[in-house]
C-alpha cells in the first residue's frame, strides 16, 4: 500500500449543512485521511443546527478544527479563503459540505500530481447523485490535462466544482479564491480555477477516479445561480486575464450580446487564448436507469417503478 508523503489540509465550507456534513467528514476518514492531515470546517454563520452538529463532529476526532465567521460572508469562496489562511499544510483539498470522497481516492491523486509535476490534481470524473452515492445519475469526464484554452471551451472541467487537490502556491498566485461582490456568486470556483490556470499552474486529472457530487437541493450554486447574471459575474472574474485572450474574443466578451450570455454559450462559442491551440471541453455521460441502480434497495425501487408503469398501461 502506497503511503502519501505529504500531509493535506482538507477545507470544508459549512453553511446550513446539518443534514450532510457528517457524511462528508466521514468520507474523508474513509481511506483518504492520513496521520498528520487536518480537517478545517468553516461555518459561515449558519442559521440551522449546523453549529451544534459541527461541535459534535469535532468532539469525535482530534484532527478537526472549526472556524466561525463573525458575520455571513455570502459565498463558499470566503470560507475556503478563511480555511486556507489558517491551514498548516502546503497541500489543500477543498470539499463541499454536501459532497463525498470515494474511499481511498486521495493518495492515488497525490501520486498523479507528483508524477506530472503539477500544482493541481483532480479526479478524472465527477459522479452526480440525488439521494445516495449508490444511485449515480450522470458523470462528468475530464481530459487528463486541462489548459486555460480547455477551461474556456466549456464548463465540463474541474474548476466549476472546486473539489480538487492543489498547492498553496497556486492559490497565492491566483490571488486567493475570488470573493464576488456582484449579486450572482455562483461562479466563484470557476473564477478561481481559471485564475490558477491563467497564472501558470498546471492542472491534471486521474482517469478512472471520482468523487460524488450531490445535486437537486439548495446548494450554494443553486442559491446563487438565479441571482443577477452569470456571464457578467464570470466576466468580472476574468478581467485580470484579458491580456491572454484573443482580441476578437475580448471584443465579443464586452459586446452587448456577449457580456450577458458568453458564459452560458461557451460550448458554442469558446473563448480563444492567444498563441494556443483550440481548447476542448470534457464530456457528460448520462446513465440508463439500470446503471443508476446499485444494491438491493435500488433494485427494489426500480422494480416498483416498472410495475407501476406496467400496471397503469391501457391496452
Amino acid at each position: 500500500m502506497t503511503i502519501r508523503q505529504e500531509p493535506v489540509s482538507f477545507i470544508v465550507p459549512a453553511y446550513n449543512c446539518a443534514g450532510t456534513i457528517r457524511q462528508t467528514v466521514a468520507s474523508i476518514y474513509d481511506g483518504n485521511f492520513e496521520a498528520g492531515d487536518e480537517i478545517i470546517l468553516v461555518d459561515d454563520c449558519s442559521t440551522d443546527s449546523t453549529p451544534k452538529v459541527l461541535d459534535e463532529v469535532q468532539h469525535s476526532r482530534d484532527s478537526i478544527r472549526i472556524l466561525r465567521h463573525a458575520h455571513n460572508r455570502g459565498t463558499a469562496a470566503a470560507s475556503r479563503n478563511t480555511g486556507i489562511e489558517r491551514a498548516v499544510h502546503n497541500l489543500l483539498f477543498c470539499l463541499d459540505s454536501d459532497n463525498l470522497l470515494a474511499a481511498g481516492g486521495l493518495t492515488p491523486l497525490w501520486n498523479c500530481m507528483c508524477a506530472a509535476k503539477a500544482e493541481i490534481a483532480a479526479f478524472g470524473e465527477i459522479h452526480f447523485f440525488r439521494t445516495g452515492p449508490d444511485e449515480v445519475t450522470h458523470k462528468w469526464l475530464f481530459k487528463e490535462s486541462v489548459s486555460l484554452s480547455d477551461a474556456l471551451a466549456g464548463t465540463v472541467w474541474p474548476g466549476p466544482s472546486g473539489n480538487y487537490l492543489f498547492t498553496r502556491e497556486s492559490w497565492e498566485r491566483a490571488g486567493r479564491y475570488h470573493e464576488p461582490y456582484l449579486e450572482n456568486r455562483s461562479v466563484d470556483s470557476w473564477v478561481f480555477g481559471i485564475r490558477q490556470l491563467g497564472t501558470g499552474s498546471k492542472m491534471v486529472t486521474l482517469p478512472g477516479t471520482w468523487y460524488f457530487h450531490r445535486y437537486g437541493h439548495q446548494s450554494h450554486y443553486v442559491r446563487n445561480a438565479q441571482r443577477g447574471n452569470q456571464s457578467l459575474a464570470a466576466l468580472m472574474g476574468l478581467i485580470p486575464l484579458l491580456g491572454l485572450i484573443d482580441e476578437q474574443d475580448v471584443e465579443y466578451l464586452f459586446s452587448r450580446d456577449g457580456r450577458f450570455a458568453w458564459y452560458e454559450n461557451l460550448a458554442e462559442h469558446p473563448i480563444r487564448v492567444k498563441a494556443a491551440k483550440p481548447g476542448k471541453d470534457g464530456q457528460i455521460r448520462y446513465l440508463p436507469a439500470f446503471e443508476q441502480v446499485s444494491g438491493r434497495a435500488g433494485l427494489e425501487r426500480l422494480l416498483r417503478k416498472i410495475v407501476s408503469r406496467v400496471g397503469g398501461r391501457r391496452e
